[in-house]
């Protein structure tokens, strides 16, 4: 708990709307600095054929963090660098092909300072992001980003507020401006998101889940509706498919079917299953997304698919599986 009191009827409410309008206000003002440097320093990283190692101290590192993290997952392959742990041999991850961008608010940050001479010697690109262009990292920064706010929304002026949103701002809008310069597309994305949703909806294939070999519930054209039952009990999938020899599809009989042909008043063991299949059933091939899969599913209101090369049987697909892939 803390040792400060709490004054009497403070307003939390109005303190925090207060600090959105400090915040707002600097980033207002921060597209003056969206400038001929920031098309530089755009065109300098589109065109490097290394990485973007982003380094920054105190508050600016976790903002750094930040910036690395937006920059690899749309496109800009990046990563954060510690500076005082580079001063120590992390330096050695940096090599002449990459691209340092340097973040410190006042621009004097003794532990990026340190780092400058040995990237010069190394002609490394430096962009550094800094309130003041006359700093010490400004002046020998070969691209100079301005952060520059009017205010800090700390009522003290001492804690970064507005100027790590800002800093924040700045590095959203160089990732933004490279992702639509490259043409970064969905899939782009995804591959660089295989275990969020939409990776899983963008990749996932029906090969990569459907049912295969022995899980494949099948009878021959030849089974009785009792043998068919059995089959889809065995597999628990609620279909069996029916093949005119191991692989080649004839139709399909799903536990619908069943409630249709219970109507109808028919012993089991008296017919054959060929004779109240459903001929050819719905197919999909293997290499569809299993996302367009779903939607087939959807639309047809059904449960299963038979996925197939012509009329070469190679799976099955069912609901449940989109379900533990978490594609619903």
């Amino acid at each position: 708990m803390s040792s400060f009191p709490l004054q009497p009827g403070f307003d939390f409410q109005q303190a925090g709307k207060e600090v959105l309008q400090i915040e707002c206000k600097g980033l207002a003002q921060l597209d003056r600095y969206i400038d001929s440097e920031f098309t530089r320093a755009c065109e300098t990283i589109a065109s490097c054929s290394g990485k973007v190692v982003v380094m920054g101290i105190g508050k600016s590192g976790h903002i750094g963090c930040k910036i690395a993290a937006t920059f690899a997952s749309t496109g800009t392959s990046a990563f954060f660098v510690h500076p005082a742990e580079a001063s120590h041999g992390d330096l050695g991850m940096v090599t002449r092909q990459d691209i340092v961008l340097a973040i410190s608010n006042s621009g004097e940050s003794n532990e990026i300072l340190a780092l400058i001479p040995v990237l010069k010697r190394q002609k490394i690109s430096l962009i550094c992001m800094t309130n003041n262009p006359d700093s010490k990292m400004g002046k020998v920064a070969d691209i100079h980003l301005c952060i520059k706010v009017p205010q800090e929304a700390c009522p003290l002026g001492l804690s970064p507020t507005t100027s790590t949103t800002a800093t924040l701002v700045m590095g959203d809008a160089l990732a933004v401006a490279l992702l639509k310069a490259r043409g970064f597309t969905l899939q782009d994305y995804a591959l660089s998101h295989p275990g969020g949703a939409l990776g899983r909806q963008l990749l996932l294939r029906v090969q990569d889940i459907m049912h295969i070999g022995d899980e494949i519930p099948y009878v021959s054209t030849s089974a009785s509706l009792s043998d068919a039952l059995l089959e889809i009990t065995r597999k628990n999938l609620g279909m069996t498919v029916i093949c005119k020899d191991k692989i080649n599809i004839a139709g399909i009989f799903t536990d619908g079917d069943l409630r249709r042909v219970f109507n109808l008043g028919i012993n089991p063991q008296d017919i054959k299953i060929i004779n109240i299949m459903t001929p050819i059933g719905v197919r999909v091939q293997k290499t569809m997304l299993a996302i367009d899969a779903l939607n087939i599913m959807k639309k047809r209101k059904i449960t299963s698919l038979i996925v197939s090369e012509k009329d070469q049987l190679l799976g099955v697909l069912h609901i449940h599986d989109m379900l533990r892939a978490g594609i619903l």
